[in-house]
């Protein structure tokens, strides 16, 4: 007789989904901490545990390290607002203008919403080997995005013929990097607004790319 308190194999929660629902708590929790001013580096694996309500054990079996945990926050973190860009190097160009600046304003709000582990993110890749790969990857992944979608513009004659796709496609992953950095920084109020901001790059992007196409 099976006994009438152990959880049937067919309820118990994959691993995969105990995973869903722990590192969204670990995020909020991080992010929190971050936000009250202590900086990632201070963050004891315990005080992060005992946030998130987990066990410092449940913290380990999915992160052995703090940096494998500052990479996978960063993939949360920054997953919409890499998507938000992608859709739109990746889409016909129907939309025109408009749709740039959609995408900066969407890639405005995730930084916003996640700015603190951006900054940690940004401050320990620059001396962290694990963190820093993970960033550079991430970028250069990015930037060979719009290259390749430059490249096959110019090749279409939908931009200037001297338009060169590798180096304009570093510059603008930049511009939007370093814009994104000093606008939503938490030391930093520039007074402009979100929707302002997002105009203003969206148009810079957009005169960059087709200002002198034919």
């Amino acid at each position: 007789m099976s006994s009438l308190t152990r959880v049937p194999r067919s309820a118990r929660k994959s691993a995969g989904d105990r995973r869903s629902e722990f590192e969204p708590r670990v995020l909020r929790a991080v992010e929190d901490l971050l936000a009250e001013g202590t900086p990632f580096t201070e963050l004891a694996v315990q005080r992060i545990a005992a946030a998130s309500g987990s066990a410092r054990s449940t913290f380990y079996r999915y992160f052995p390290d703090k940096s494998s945990l500052l990479v996978r926050l960063g993939e949360l973190a920054t997953a919409d607002l890499f998507a938000a860009a992608e859709r739109w190097w990746s889409a016909e160009r129907t939309e025109r203008q408009a749709g740039v600046v959609d995408a900066a304003a969407a890639m405005i709000e995730g930084v916003r919403a996640h700015r603190y582990l951006l900054l940690a993110l940004s401050e320990v890749a620059a001396y962290d080997r694990e963190v820093g790969a993970y960033w550079r990857a991430r970028v250069a992944a990015f930037t060979e995005l719009v290259g390749a979608r430059l490249a096959a513009d110019r090749a279409a004659g939908r931009v200037a013929a001297q338009l060169d796709p590798r180096a304009t496609a570093v510059i603008l992953t930049s511009m939007v990097e370093r814009t994104m950095a000093v606008a939503c920084s938490a030391d930093t109020d520039t007074g402009i607004e979100d929707g302002e901001l997002a105009a203003a790059l969206g148009r810079a992007i957009w005169l960059v790319v087709y200002g002198d196409a034919p």
